[in-house]
């Protein structure tokens, strides 16, 4: 005799298979509660009451929700009509999708289109639908706040920080001094290059917060400017992270819509994303300020610094 985890692990397996069955992602054939539950060898009654116990909804509810989150999700990454992906998630009719998505979502479909938020819908079991077409379990290890993750990120804003602070003893001529590299077609400054390790940390706060970001204030912006933007946006961005990692949701996706068109990433791969970057320009940053003689930072190494901040 199965275990009541294990079969609802199997319902899983069996409803991820099932978006995985067509390349449109329409699921087979509608099911009814009961034949669900033969093929599970089941009474309809007992199964619902296992499957309910295990994710704290009933099937049928588990399964409208998962449908409900790929709907979202092919709102935002695809041009289908409404009425296809109502279609899609089980929906007879636009009425009665807009019904149920409103009630998921807070607003009605067409209206989350235009401003996307978070795809997942909360619930008792934290599985959901994981793009492009899969269901995603929760992770069994919780990562804490001493992750590696965030101290890479508290060390990435540290060290943009003193970066700011020590170009300062440069003149304009030397901040704005072309740093040559032959595989790179961009003329980088030291100046363009501090812009944007703070500007792409603004980039991503605005993209998390669903609001513009003003991509004018990287033209030949001042230091006094630099530090004010880094002094609200690497707190911004270092307490995301602190959360995303605290609460275990790196795999956890939000829409980016200042993407044409808009695409959804996970808060993990948008930190890597990030780090790998930034690690780049802080490079090109600190070899080119040791250039003009200020060489305090080394090539700012973080083991230098976690070993000094620890």
């Amino acid at each position: 005799m199965t275990t009541h985890t294990d079969l609802f692990l199997e319902f899983v397996d069996h409803l991820a298979d099932a978006l995985d069955e067509d390349p449109s992602g329409r699921l087979p054939g509608e099911l009814s509660g009961e034949q669900v539950a033969a093929r599970f060898h089941f009474s309809r009654f007992h199964f619902d009451r296992v499957i309910r116990s295990v994710a704290g909804e009933s099937p049928q509810a588990f399964r409208r929700r998962i449908l409900l989150e790929r709907a979202a999700y092919r709102m935002v990454t695809t041009k289908a009509p409404l009425i296809d992906i109502a279609v899609e998630a089980g929906y007879g009719s636009h009425e009665a999708f807009t019904r149920a998505f409103g009630r998921a979502y807070g607003v009605p479909p067409a209206a989350w289109r235009k401003a996307p938020g978070r795809i997942r819908i909360a619930a008792p079991s934290d599985v959901h639908f994981h793009p492009p077409g899969s269901l995603r379990l929760p992770a069994r290890d919780k990562v804490t706040s001493m992750d590696l993750m965030t101290r890479m990120v508290e060390h990435h804003i540290w060290l943009t920080g003193e970066m700011v602070r020590l170009a300062a003893r440069l003149t304009d001529e030397q901040l704005d001094q072309p740093i040559e590299l032959d595989v790179d077609d961009d003329r980088q400054t030291i100046r363009s290059l501090l812009s944007r390790l703070i500007g792409q940390l603004g980039m991503w706060n605005a993209a998390v917060a669903l609001r513009e970001y003003d991509w004018s204030v990287e033209e030949h912006e001042s230091l006094s400017s630099m530090r004010e933007r880094l002094a609200a946006e690497g707190p911004t961005f270092l307490t995301q992270v602190r959360e995303v990692v605290e609460q275990d949701r790196l795999d956890d996706t939000f829409v980016d819509a200042l993407c044409e068109p808009a695409e959804v990433f996970t808060f993990g791969g948008m930190v890597a994303h990030v780090l790998t970057f930034a690690a780049h320009r802080r490079t090109l940053v600190v070899l080119a300020l040791a250039k003009h003689g200020v060489e305090e930072l080394g090539w700012g190494d973080p083991m230098v610094w976690v070993a000094q901040s620890g």
